[in-house]
Order: C-alpha cells, then sequence, then structure tokens
C-alpha cells in the first residue's frame, strides 16, 4: 500500500512540474506577443513617429505605386500624384509574395501590407520617410463596399 501511494504521490508531482511549466511557456508566449494596435498602424503614426516601429514588422493600408525606381506605399493617391514623397515609404517585397501575387494587379490602387520597417533606408535618392521591406502580406483594400 506505502508503494502505491508514494507512485500516486511521484505522478502528482509529476503532473504538477508540468502545469507549471505550461503556464510560464504559455505568459512567455503572452509576453512576445505584439498588441494589434502595435502591428496594424496608420501611415500617419509611421510618418510622425517613424522610430517607435523601426525593425518592428507593421501592417499598413496605403496607395501603392509600382514603377522603376519608385516602388512606394503613399498615404494618398494625391500625394502620388503631386509628388510628395514625405508622405511615402519605399516597398520591397519578399520574394516568396513577388513570386506569388502578380505585382501589376496592385499597381495604382490602395493596398493592406505586412512587412518589417526600416526607418534609415530610404529608397531611391533617400526621398521617403523609410521602407518597409520583406513584405510577405499584399492584398487589395476594398473600401466601396
Amino acid at each position: 500500500m506505502k508503494y502505491i501511494i508514494l507512485i500516486l504521490f511521484a505522478f502528482s508531482l509529476n503532473a504538477c512540474s508540468q502545469n507549471k511549466t505550461n503556464s510560464k511557456e504559455m505568459r512567455d508566449e503572452k509576453e512576445r506577443a505584439v498588441p494589434f494596435h502595435e502591428f496594424d498602424i496608420s501611415l500617419i503614426r509611421l510618418i510622425s513617429t517613424p522610430e517607435k516601429y523601426d525593425g518592428k514588422q507593421i501592417q499598413v493600408i496605403g496607395y501603392l505605386n509600382l514603377e522603376f525606381e519608385g516602388n512606394v506605399i503613399y498615404l494618398h493617391k494625391e500625394d502620388y500624384s503631386k509628388g510628395i514623397s514625405n508622405n511615402g515609404f519605399w516597398v520591397s517585397f519578399s520574394k516568396e509574395t513577388a513570386e506569388k501575387k502578380n505585382l501589376k494587379d496592385y499597381n495604382n490602387k490602395y493596398v493592406i501590407i505586412v512587412g518589417t520597417f526600416d526607418m534609415d533606408a530610404r529608397g531611391h535618392m533617400g526621398m521617403f520617410g523609410g521602407t518597409i521591406k520583406n513584405i510577405t502580406r499584399l492584398d487589395l483594400w476594398n473600401f466601396d463596399n
């Protein structure tokens, strides 16, 4: 009978230690998770506080123009047409995204993208507010619905 109690006690200790490990892993995962409001940002926030997002993965919506020496996402279509480069960010797509998507389908359209922000890489001739690189999401943003 003593042996059965000892075996049951050993199993219960083992189960308790596994629960502590799992809950610690869950806490660590929650601490690493980025709150949605810090991931999904407006281009206005990116323009005004680029240092806050440098090196971080972000999601933004804007007007995409793709052309030679001008792959840029702008705050508005008018920023592109009026040449307001400070309201734009150079874009660089991941190899997988560039191969998977027909980029021409997204040219001169409003899009939603996810990539990593680099405030020091300012695009062609340093004209833009930074670069959104390694873009892994590219979808049309349909606001007509």
